[in-house]
C-alpha cells in the first residue's frame, strides 16, 4: 500500500473518494515502467483492490462507485514449473547412507516427497499417527486452507520409513525429527535438500520441484486429472495446468501413439 500512497501523494490526491478507474490503470502503468515483475504488479492490484472493498464495505459512501471494479487484474504469464529431474533425485537418493541414522531419514523423507506429492509445510507437520503403515497412506490434517486428504505410499517408500522408525529411540509424535530429537522444521528441511545436493554435486532443487516432479510422473504413468486433483489436495483441476506443462518429448511420445497418419492401415 505504500507504494500506492507515494503514487496518489504525487497525484496530489488526498481522499480515497478521487481515485478513479484510470487512476489505477495508471499506477499499474506506472509499477511496470519502474521495472516491477508481472507478479509484483499483480500483488499491487490485489492489495489496492483488498484496501478498496474494504473502504467500500465500512464506509459505505454515497454516490461513489469502488474504481477497482472497472479495472481488469493484470496478467501473469504462466510460466512452465520444472519438476526435480529423475536423474537428480536418484543422485540424491544415492548420496544417503542407509546404514547412518540421519541417511536413513534423509532417504525416506526425499522418497516421501517423491511418493506423495506433498507440500514441504504438510510434510513436516506429519505426526506417527497420520501414517499408516500397513495399509501405506498417511493422513493430511494440516493441508493448504486447513483440507484433509488422504495420500498414498509405495511399498519402497514404506520399507524405508519402517527402518527409519525402527532407529527411533523416542516416542515423540511428530514422524520426522533432528539429529537433536526436535520435530523437523521447514528451514530443516530445506537444509537437508541443499546438503545432499552438495554431497551429490548438484544444483538444489526447491522443495516444491518435488511436488512438481510427482504431478508429471503420474501423468506420464496414465493417472487420470481428477485422481490426481485429489492427491494434490487442489480445490480447482485449472491449478493443475502449471505442474502438468508436458515436455516436447511427452509430446512426441503421444504423436508417436495416436498419430493419424502412423496408425492410418493400408500406407507403408
Amino acid at each position: 500500500m505504500n507504494l500506492l500512497i507515494r503514487f496518489l501523494e504525487s497525484l496530489g490526491i488526498c481522499k480515497i473518494t478521487d481515485i478513479t478507474p484510470q487512476t489505477i490503470r495508471s499506477y499499474l502503468v506506472f509499477l511496470e515502467e519502474k521495472g516491477h515483475n508481472p507478479g509484483g504488479i499483480h500483488a499491487a492490484y490485489r492489495s489496492a483492490k483488498t484496501f478498496l472493498n474494504w473502504w467500500e464495505a465500512e464506509a459505505e459512501p454515497q454516490n461513489w462507485r469502488n474504481p477497482i471494479k472497472k479495472v481488469r487484474a493484470p496478467k501473469v504469464p504462466v510460466e512452465i514449473l520444472e519438476p526435480v529431474k529423475p536423474n537428480e533425485a536418484l543422485k540424491l537418493l544415492s548420496v544417503c547412507d542407509t546404514k547412518s541414522f540421519l541417511g536413513l531419514r534423509d532417504c525416506a523423507i526425499i522418497l516421501t516427497l517423491m511418493d506423495t506429492g506433498v507440500r514441504a509445510s504438510e510434510l513436516v507437520s506429519i505426526t506417527r499417527k497420520d501414517l499408516d503403515l500397513s495399509k501405506g497412506k498417511i493422513v493430511i490434517r494440516k493441508g493448504k486452507g486447513n483440507k484433509f486428504r488422504i495420500v498414498f505410499i509405495s511399498d519402497k517408500t514404506r520399507k524405508v520409513i519402517q527402518r527409519y522408525l525402527e532407529e527411533r529411540t523416542d516416542f515423540k509424535s511428530f514422524l520426522w525429527t533432528t539429529n537433536k530429537g526436535t520435530q523437523l522444521t521447514y528451514s530443516g528441511l530445506r537444509q537437508i535438500i541443499r546438503r545432499r545436493s552438495k554431497d551429490a554435486d548438484i544444483n538444489p532443487p526447491s522443495l516444491h520441484s518435488f511436488r512438481r516432479y510427482f504431478a508429471l510422473q503420474m501423468l506420464r504413468n496414465g493417472v487420470d486429472i481428477f485422481s490426481l486433483q485429489k492427491l494434490m489436495g487442489h480445490a480447482d483441476i485449472q491449478i493443475l495446468r502449471r505442474y502438468l506443462q508436458q515436455t516436447e518429448e511427452d509430446i512426441r511420445s503421444a504423436h508417436r501413439l495416436g498419430g493419424p497418419v502412423n496408425n492410418l492401415l493400408g500406407i507403408d
